[in-house]
């Protein structure tokens, strides 16, 4: 019996997936300034790619938007950033949707 929705992606495909999640978070930043709920639907566009193709986001491209509203994260337009400097973490609130997530940081010497 056949597994149904089981199907391998081929190098090719990963990689031309990856290439579009990067083109698309381009485009995200240039649209922020002129149209920002275009550049919210390019965020979400990104993260269906990464889910339909079982492609994971870098890093970086992760901690640039919002989970909840798919947001592009950017400081005074669209986010608030506090800094902790006790408990070494750095607060960051969407001004979008009010979501607010903590991340942990090291402090460079």
């Amino acid at each position: 019996m056949r597994r149904r929705g089981t199907r391998s992606l081929t190098p090719e495909k990963v990689n031309i997936a990856k290439e579009r999640i990067d083109i698309l978070f381009s485009l995200a930043e240039k649209e922020l300034k002129k149209n920002p709920e275009r550049g919210r639907r390019y965020v979400e566009l990104a993260r269906k790619i990464g889910m339909r193709c079982n492609v994971r986001l870098t890093k970086e491209q992760k901690g640039r938007f919002c989970k909840k509203c798919n947001q592009l994260l950017t400081t005074k337009k669209t986010a608030k950033i506090k800094v902790d400097p006790q408990k070494k973490f750095m607060e960051i609130k969407c001004l979008n949707c009010g979501n607010v997530c903590r991340k942990p940081y090291v402090k460079k010497i």
